[in-house]
């Protein structure tokens, strides 16, 4: 059946901190498929459904166009988003902000799911620092994202990150449990693979795109047990099942209030 993630990937645009994720999983053709976000940004914010399909089927995944979406938090905004196309669902005028608790509703083909999100405060994004090494003749790249982890243990990132204009996305989840109230030392892997056309291999001059998102702590078990999964199967130590999707009713994908910054750099 399906490779289930490489639908997730197709909605999501999700790959690991070093390759692509693409795994071989059990047929999970028909289950819906959420993908919502509320950061610290200005809006509009938008939550896209749509249903997994079988492998025998084209790359098109089916759009849920009749839903009910409703996006509330803990202080009474509350907003019904409106459908704009393609399993797209968008607010208007609701905004967003660290410290608050928010939850997201969806009535969609006769069920009912449900999902909440505390968004943390923002950490201070204050750089990139650039470094190299070299694997058989090759040189390779990694960027060290600069910040200072907030002493009260339990913060966790997400870090997306893109080579030039390629809209194929990197990720990468850090946590303070071995690192917390230091200076970060975990850096970015760079990718280096252009082994097939679609594949990105960094080289000199080219601008790293760098996304730090500071997120809760079960869209961090998401995207953590969906990155480790990336390297399970036969041999991985790892048995390839769903990750641990916040969202009620066996709905896959996530609903994840985070905050954003973002900074840029040229290989050098």
């Amino acid at each position: 059946m399906k490779n289930l993630f490489l639908i997730i990937l197709s909605l999501f645009l999700v790959t690991s901190c070093e390759k692509e994720i693409d795994l071989d999983l059990a047929d999970e053709s028909g289950k819906i498929v959420i993908e919502g976000n509320v950061t610290d940004q200005a809006g509009p914010y938008y939550v896209k459904i749509t249903k997994s399909v079988a492998f025998t089927e084209a790359n098109q995944y089916p759009a849920i166009e009749n839903a009910q979406v409703v996006l509330s938090d803990n202080t009474g905004q509350t907003e019904t988003l409106q459908y704009v196309g393609n399993g797209t669902y968008k607010t208007s005028t609701f905004v967003g902000q660290s410290g608050r608790t928010y939850t997201l509703k969806i009535n969609a083909d006769g069920q009912q799911y449900s999902a909440q999100s505390t968004m943390p405060e923002a950490v201070s994004f204050d750089g990139l620092d650039q470094d190299s090494f070299m694997v058989g003749g090759e040189t390779s790249y990694t960027l060290l994202p600069v910040f200072n982890d907030p002493s009260p243990l339990g913060n966790r990132y997400l870090f997306v990150y893109t080579v030039n204009n390629n809209p194929k996305k990197f990720f990468s989840e850090f946590s303070d449990n071995v690192n917390n109230g230091l200076p970060n030392q975990r850096p970015l892997l760079l990718p280096n693979d252009d082994g097939d056309a679609d594949d990105v291999k960094v080289v000199v001059g080219d601008t790293i795109h760098v996304e730090m998102q500071c997120i809760d702590n079960n869209v961090y078990t998401f995207y953590s047990a969906l990155l480790q999964l990336s390297d399970g199967g036969p041999g991985g130590g790892v048995t390839p099942t769903n990750p641990p999707s916040n969202i009620s009713n066996g709905a896959l994908g996530y609903f994840s209030a985070h905050t954003v910054r973002t900074k840029s750099v040229v290989i050098q």
